[in-house]
């Protein structure tokens, strides 16, 4: 029994359609734990949520420049000025110049000037002008969360060079770091993401119907989208129609050897239950068939999305979202991935530099807010950036191939109708100065260089922890979830960065 079973799935491809079941294969070595009916203990919350909102995870692979994303306009006297932004960035040729930078006033830094990168401001398309997300600045639906990183705890300086124990591992290590991001553990490597770890705690309770799992990703399964208990739907872009994404070949065809089939496989799936690898299999089997059946049909959005990596990841997500009555879900979380941000040169020029993903990070973002404003819930989801690090202050090489190097803290971008926007969060330095946009001054007090020729390499003050839980208390975390999801979150002043409006 047991080998005709066998041959009879690698036959009839009666699972998922080939490109789904791989996604799901990095599952299988939790399968004893998906097999398993999820404990009570994931779930704390009593009642059903009455709204809808959803977190949109955008990943900026390969290291944002955050240096470059929003800088000082301002020329008076303190350190973190024009000036000192130029005269470290200027001679290689990567600093923006100053009329060029998108004006941005900024509250709670005393109304200086700062400007977003000018790529991210409106451009001209054929038959007029295609706005970006620099104008959500002024509306107040779009916020900087300045100098983030992994971290985990807050430490000055000194203390970064005198404990190398509290240092994350693999500092500047593009796999160890962006892991760090998704999982939001620094402290030691984790297979667990802290979405997977969001939707093991509260799916149950808050989508008890739901026929597609909590989690969806657009660009494979990343780690951010791992849980213990719950798997993710991993579909492709909008080049391929909604109802297209996840074709059960089992279902598909009326003819009676088609019919036999399909019957053959529920069958199937019932039994053989006492092996864990079986019957996770027959769970992401029934998962994939519920949510097959759900996307089987769809409305087009009405926003005109940019035909591009991001657009069409986004455009997706959108197409989902439109469906969430009919999917019966109160909450969900999506990821998408724009790559290309390791500039270690052209970061100016080039089909894959900085100055074209912003622009294409801008107009996705801004299509995909104005589709949520069509669909009546731009306040019900909020889009969010990570990056492995930040870069280098200190460019690398010079003129038309200058880039810059791997770093640390960086400045994330939140945007989305709840959001309290129109201005940058972060935490203060733990030295007593107060600063959260860091010093720009190479070997200076956020420079976590050393030697005779430093680089540039902020110390976070805001860990992903704490940007992470601000966005899950407006998801709607307890204070009893909070540190279990995000463990290390007892070492850090607040877990509430202000930016979210309840």
């Amino acid at each position: 029994m047991r080998e005709n079973r066998r041959e009879f799935l690698k036959k009839s491809g009666c699972a998922l359609s080939m490109a789904a079941l791989a996604t799901q294969a990095r599952h299988f070595g939790m399968m004893t734990a998906m097999a398993k009916t999820v404990d009570d203990k994931f779930s704390v919350s009593s009642s059903v949520p009455s709204d809808y909102r959803a977190l949109v995870c955008i990943l900026l692979a390969g290291g944002n420049d955050g240096n470059n994303l929003i800088v000082p306009r301002h020329s008076d006297a303190t350190i973190s000025n024009y000036q000192a932004y130029a005269s470290a960035r200027s001679a290689q040729g990567l600093a923006i110049p100053q009329n060029q930078l998108l004006l941005v006033a900024v509250p709670r830094l005393g109304n200086l000037s700062y400007g977003l990168n000018p790529n991210v401001g409106a451009v001209p398309q054929q038959g007029g002008i295609n706005n970006g997300i620099h104008e959500l600045w002024a509306q107040g639906k779009l916020a900087v969360v300045t100098n983030t990183g992994n971290l985990i705890r807050p430490m000055t300086k000194t203390q970064f060079l005198q404990n190398p124990a509290w240092r994350p591992f693999q500092l500047f290590s593009h796999s160890d770091q962006a892991a760090q991001q998704q999982t939001s553990r620094s402290d030691a490597p984790s297979p667990l993401g802290w979405a997977g770890k969001i939707a093991d705690r509260t799916s149950v309770a808050n989508n008890p119907n739901g026929l597609v799992p909590m989690i969806t990703s657009i660009a494979g399964t990343p780690l951010f989208t791992l849980g213990q208990t719950t798997t993710p739907l991993a579909i492709s872009d909008a080049t391929t129609p909604l109802n297209e994404t996840l074709v059960l070949y089992s279902s598909s065809g009326t003819d009676p050897f088609s019919v036999a089939r399909q019957n053959a496989v529920i069958g199937l799936r019932t039994v053989d239950l006492d092996s864990a690898l079986v019957a996770a299999a027959s769970n992401i089997t029934n998962q994939a068939q519920s949510a097959s059946v759900a996307l089987s049909t769809y409305q087009e959005v009405t926003a005109a999305f940019p035909n591009t990596d991001l657009g069409n990841q986004l455009k997706q997500v959108a197409r989902i979202i439109k469906k969430r009555t009919d999917l019966s879900v109160n909450r969900q979380v999506f990821f998408v991935e724009l790559g290309g941000f390791d500039t270690h040169q052209n970061q100016l020029q080039g089909g894959n530099s900085q100055t074209v993903l912003l622009a294409e990070l801008s107009q996705a973002m801004r299509a995909f807010y104005d589709e949520m404003g069509s669909q009546g819930i731009q306040d019900k989801v909020t889009q969010f950036t990570l990056s492995d690090f930040g870069r280098t202050l200190n460019p690398a090489g010079i003129g038309s191939i200058v880039g810059s190097d791997h770093a640390w803290g960086n400045h994330m971008m939140v945007l989305g109708g709840s959001v309290i926007g129109g201005n940058i969060y972060g935490s203060t330095r733990p030295d007593g100065t107060g600063n959260i946009f860091p010093t720009l001054q190479l070997g200076g007090p956020d420079d976590v260089d050393t030697g005779t020729s430093p680089r540039g390499r902020w110390l976070p003050t805001t860990g992903v922890e704490q940007y992470a839980a601000t966005l899950g208390r407006w998801f709607g975390l307890t204070d009893t979830d909070l540190p279990v999801i995000f463990p290390n979150l007892v070492n850090f002043p607040s877990s509430n960065l202000g930016f979210m409006n309840p």
